[in-house]
């Protein structure tokens, strides 16, 4: 049983790059969950990190040898909106370790107290959000998409205030990363070239060794950056999932899904569906998020363009044919993974704008139909397998709009005898969840915890720890909300 052996790249760069932290003291903290399997997979121990002294660390209340607690400065976009100065305003970054595989991983804690760029805020989480996080960021592991994860949670035994009095708690979380678009924002706002380079040097040689040896390295980390958010959307798209805060502070450069606040997956399919509570404009709708990512990418681009190459001509040129990779790349993410959702043969049927048209054709009669997404996906899912087909057809508000629909899916799918192949059949059970973080489930969650229930919690993470897998004896959690049940909004931890 040995604590962590550190490695803390990120603290030997420039001071300018972060402030030194001691997390606040937790006075009485216990440890709700610990990932085991994350753990193995970083190499760590977990029995050292439910001992006494694990369960210090990841409540913030000591730190063990190795680390050095920080908080990173950043700037961003919120909303559209600029803002010179944010920073990790509550969170720690404790350190980074080496996982058996070579890959250097990041410890933070979320909601361990105040830092320098906490500005008003107290730098603490409530227990709400920690599980929030906890239960997603898990869920999208488990659906194969990029994202921060979650070591541990823990209560600090210490109340918060927001609305009201609730327990705090801190969120462990690793990520390969934390850089986001808006570190290099704010070096480039501050036309910090040498900052700029020492940053973009640090990125590529950690993330993107590729682009070392290339003959413009900026240009090339640029390019990965994009297609790797652009592969990152489209995988959001397939899940119905909304970010809700996708600010360039909020948009990790490895092409991690990060921050996990106001977030939502859709129950009905609306395109234009948002939750977040501070998206008053629809910026972060399901839709939207594409364009979004885009324009991110772009404060990005602008960001590079100072230290891309000396001519101010060319350095802009190449940032534009690096932007330029965005729509190719995301259309071919949205066809492999709606081709996979509807059981296509991609290299049997047609592609490219045939496909497209028919995923417009079909969003906008599961709008009109006032279907369920998620579900849609597994009835058809089944359908496909051999099951009745009613369970698909009850879906719908018009049968006549099931069955043309159906024909259509049918002649899509070039089926043989009725009958799917059993390739695409296999793709479709591993990319339609049967089990996702439905919202109204979260709340539940959330709301038992405060009572100290944590039971919901914990079967809630382990059901959605295989979500493709039929889990019989929790066959509510797969089910929509009831009309009384249905969460119209989403709110942001801080």
């Amino acid at each position: 049983m040995k604590s962590p052996e550190f490695d803390n790249s990120y603290a030997r760069l420039p001071e300018r790059f972060f402030k030194r932290v001691t997390p606040e003291a937790a006075p009485d903290p216990h440890l709700l969950k610990l990932n085991h399997g994350l753990a193995k997979q970083l190499g760590l121990s977990g029995e050292w990190l439910g001992s006494e002294a694990g369960i210090a660390m990841l409540s913030g209340q000591s730190m063990p040898d190795g680390a050095d607690p920080i908080a990173m400065v950043y700037a961003g976009h919120q909303f559209g909106g600029w803002s010179p100065q944010l920073g990790d305003g509550r969170a720690a970054l404790v350190g980074e370790v080496l996982g058996p595989d070579g890959v250097r991983w990041d410890i933070q804690l979320k909601g361990s107290g105040r830092t320098p760029f906490s500005r008003s805020g107290d730098g603490e989480s409530a227990l709400g959000p920690v599980l929030r996080e906890y239960i997603v960021s898990e869920a999208m592991a488990a659906y194969g998409v990029p994202t921060t994860r979650a070591l541990a949670a823990c209560t600090t035994g210490r109340d918060v205030v927001r609305e009201t009095r609730l327990p705090g708690a801190v969120l462990t979380r690793v990520a390969q990363s934390h850089v986001r678009i808006g570190t290099f924002q704010y070096f480039y706002a501050r036309s910090d070239a040498e900052a700029l380079r020492a940053l973009s040097d640090y990125v590529i040689a950690r993330h993107f060794p590729q682009a070392a040896s290339a003959t413009v390295p900026y240009a090339v980390l640029l390019e990965s950056v994009v297609r790797a958010q652009a592969q990152l959307v489209a995988k959001w798209l397939g899940l119905g999932f909304i970010h809700g805060v996708m600010n360039t502070d909020n948009m990790q450069i490895v092409g991690e899904t990060i921050d996990y606040g106001p977030c939502a997956f859709m129950d009905v399919f609306d395109a234009n569906r948002v939750f977040s509570s501070i998206d008053r404009s629809g910026r972060y709708a399901w839709a939207q998020q594409p364009e979004m990512a885009f324009w991110n990418l772009k404060q990005l681009a602008q960001s590079l363009s100072l230290i891309i190459d000396a001519d101010e001509i060319r350095s802009a040129d190449l940032a534009q044919q690096a932007l330029a990779c965005f729509s190719p790349a995301f259309q071919t993410e949205m066809d492999a993974v709606f081709g996979a959702k509807f059981g296509f043969e991609l290299e049997e049927t047609a592609e490219g704008d045939d496909i497209n048209s028919f995923l417009q054709t079909t969003f906008s009669m599961m709008a009109l139909q006032h279907i369920d997404f998620t579900l849609f996906f597994r009835r058809l899912t089944q359908l496909a397998g051999g099951e009745d087909e009613d369970m698909f057809l009850n879906l719908f508000d018009d049968l006549y709009v099931a069955q043309d629909w159906l024909k259509l899916w049918r002649e899509n799918t070039a089926q043989i005898s009725g009958q799917i192949s059993k390739q695409a059949l296999a793709g479709m059970q591993k990319t339609n969840p049967i089990y996702i973080p439905r919202n109204h489930r979260v709340a539940q969650v959330i709301e038992a915890a405060l009572q100290d229930d944590f039971a919901p919690f914990h079967r809630l993470v382990d059901v959605l720890n295989t979500p493709y897998t039929h889990q019989p004896e929790h066959a509510d959690l797969e089910l929509p909300p009831s009309e009384d049940e249905i969460v119209s909004q989403t709110f942001c931890g801080t």
